[in-house]
């Protein structure tokens, strides 16, 4: 096999195996998704069995000093007109790949460059393997680098769409307040979400089960527009057309509504979905379908649904042997018992009444973020 080849192929393979090992790390140690960690080893280990037969005559093969495209080694053009002579020296230093090396702006960014690195490597190799000369050593494993590429656009989808709504999931781990219309009797929605906002709460769920959606829909608008302004999270209850229609954070389900997978599949994938449980195998489905975060309930009584199934704290605390994301709790949870859900393993405390039913919406906000401040503080 030719020489070029071979340092293009071995150039190529390294590529992707650590563009690879990036975005396995990424799913490892920063989202602890174990799932996609193994995908993303599989890949890489395949890549490297397959190729192994060519191992040696590729290392043999490796010239990065005298690599034009060499990342440290700026290099000197003398560029010669007429009588002229002109040392031309680059102000950049080019990336590997032969781009202005640049820094990611953030986690999404550092995602998208190395699946973006290993996708273009594959299709590389799988292009040098329609060449004459090379098909005796890769025609056997040119469907490999294809089934590779094509998996990987998968996996960048999945694990971009964790990495996008990462952010917001941290955002629920504080007091989460649900604006019930039937609760509010009348009340004006924005003015109360003011007050709501104006307290310290991070999230607000819009939730109504008489109103049409024709009713409710410039309703959920105007308040997305308000929380966008004020940098908070909105999530609708149930409706998914509604949540799709006024681009909110997310949706929340219960055990009866659509099934999660179908919602994902729906929901551009930067926005949350939270799924309501009441028992163990619930919870355990709920993350195993994706599921941002789960809402365990009724943790007490609550006059706000009269037919809740009350699970109690013990029930919580099952929950989170059993699952890793996010828990919040809901049902009957007051300033008075707030910090006993709290110690039980709830991440954050979903509440209607307690926050509804005061004259002082600001002031129940206040004191009921901090019995969670307080439990941060202590952990």
């Amino acid at each position: 096999m030719p020489r070029q080849p071979l340092r293009m192929i071995d150039a190529n393979l390294n590529r992707s195996s650590e563009g690879l090992r990036v975005l396995e790390d990424v799913a490892r140690f920063l989202l602890n998704d174990a799932g996609l960690s193994q995908q993303l080893r599989a890949i890489r280990h395949n890549l490297a069995e397959e190729t192994k037969s060519l191992s040696t005559k590729l290392l043999s093969q490796r010239d990065s000093e005298h690599d034009v495209g060499h990342p440290h080694v700026p290099r000197q053009i003398r560029w010669e007109e007429g009588r002229a002579s002109f040392l031309i020296v680059p102000c950049q230093i080019r990336g590997a790949e032969g781009r202005a090396s640049s820094s990611p702006k953030d986690l999404a960014d550092l995602v998208r460059a190395n699946a973006k690195r290993v996708e273009e490597s594959l299709r590389v190799m799988e292009e040098l393997a329609k060449l004459p000369e090379e098909r005796a050593a890769l025609n056997l494993i040119q469907g490999k680098f294809e089934q590779a590429r094509f998996t990987l656009y998968a996996l960048e989808r999945e694990l971009l769409s964790r990495v996008l709504r990462q952010d917001k999931i941290k955002r629920i781990g504080s007091l989460y307040v649900i604006l019930d219309r039937q609760v509010l009797a009348g009340r004006d929605e924005l003015a109360t979400a003011s007050q709501i906002i104006e307290g310290g709460a991070r999230v607000i769920q819009l939730r109504d089960k008489q109103s049409n959606k024709r009713e409710l829909l410039p309703i959920a608008q105007k308040l997305k527009d308000l929380c966008a302004k004020a940098d908070i999270l909105f999530i609708i209850n149930d409706y998914l057309d509604i949540a799709l229609a006024i681009n909110a954070d997310g949706l929340h389900i219960g055990q009866g509504d659509l099934p999660l997978p179908t919602i994902r599949k729906e929901l551009p994938i930067d926005k949350l979905i939270g799924c309501s449980v009441n028992t163990v195998s619930q919870a355990i489905r709920a993350q195993e379908e994706g599921a941002d975060y789960i809402a365990v309930g009724s943790i007490f009584p609550t006059t706000t649904k009269t037919d809740a199934t009350v699970v109690g704290i013990d029930r919580l605390k099952e929950v989170k042997e059993k699952v890793s994301c996010s828990l919040v709790a809901i049902g009957g949870i007051n300033e008075e018992n707030a910090a006993r859900v709290l110690a039980a393993g709830a991440d954050s405390i979903a509440v209607i009444s307690a926050v509804l039913g005061k004259e002082d919406i600001k002031g129940a906000v206040e004191r009921l973020i901090a019995e969670t401040s307080r439990k941060c503080q202590s952990q």
